[in-house]
């Protein structure tokens, strides 16, 4: 009995050893943008074929990816995005951003020191040349205006999507985050969790500031898309993670992600 009570105690601990050291692998930090190029991104911007960089909006300079608008002249409405190459599900998001400069000629007033990463997003491939907005989930980024007044940072927004908040399905396009205001060219810490089509979280500098679940399919503002992607209702499970241009030169660095087991993870009800 003594020989078999000490054989079931080294399975049961190589078990969880095992256990430990898989989860060990999967859960480890993976560079996205490797402070050289932009090799394993794709860029769709509106007005243009998928992966025409159209005035170089997209470079990388000093380990950043920076989003300028030199070679534009009137913005014309030519809002882009730079997608990862390989779509997530469950994964927990990291990066460093930055507004620098003036709002381009000709860019909406809203999209002044605003920008963000979206994610749960469409395959740009399936964008036609006309679509402004992809459908997605936007984490939005704000800068303060120096004025005094707050301007939140790490807000929720909603082209072609909705969510549930607070038990129950957020009627407006954009969520505002309880984050503080960051004036100025500062860099800012921004970190998503993302758990399928369950828990979402927002993070700024190391604050949850908006918690929201269930993203799916619907809602307006993304325009001109193709009618048989967007199935309202759909639980958006997966998607491509991007960085939005829409006017204002903005900075990002320092981009890893961590992927996130998910087999014993239960959906919202």
């Amino acid at each position: 009995m003594k020989k078999l009570g000490y054989l079931l105690l080294a399975v049961t601990l190589w078990s969880c050893s095992t256990t430990k050291n898989m989860n060990n692998r999967s859960e480890k930090w993976v560079t996205l943008f490797n402070g050289k190029d932009i090799k394993d991104w794709n860029v769709k911007i509106h007005h243009h074929d998928y992966n025409v960089n159209f005035g170089n909006t997209f470079r990388v300079e000093d380990e950043t990816i920076q989003v300028r608008y030199d070679q534009y002249g009137d913005f014309n409405d030519q809002f882009g995005h730079l997608y990862y190459k390989t779509p997530f599900s469950y994964y927990h998001l990291k990066l460093k951003y930055r507004f620098v400069g003036e709002l381009q000629k000709g860019a909406p007033s809203y999209t002044l020191r605003n920008s963000g990463v979206m994610f749960h997003s469409q395959d740009p491939k399936t964008m036609p040349k006309e679509q402004d907005w992809p459908i997605s989930i936007e984490m939005q980024f704000l800068g303060g205006l120096s004025d005094g007044r707050p301007r939140p940072t790490g807000n929720m927004c909603s082209p072609g999507t909705e969510i549930f908040y607070n038990g129950s399905k957020f009627p407006g396009h954009c969520l505002d985050s309880k984050s503080k205001t960051y004036d100025g060219d500062q860099w800012v810490s921004a970190e998503l969790i993302v758990m399928g089509d369950s828990i979402v979280k927002h993070i700024i500098n190391g604050d949850t500031v908006l918690q929201y679940n269930k993203p799916q399919i619907g809602g307006g503002v993304a325009n001109r898309f193709d009618p048989k992607i967007k199935i309202d209702g759909k639980a958006l499970t997966q998607g491509f993670i991007a960085l939005q241009s829409e006017g204002q030169p903005v900075d990002f660095k320092d981009i890893q992600i961590m992927e996130l087991p998910h087999h014993n993870n239960k959906k919202s009800n």
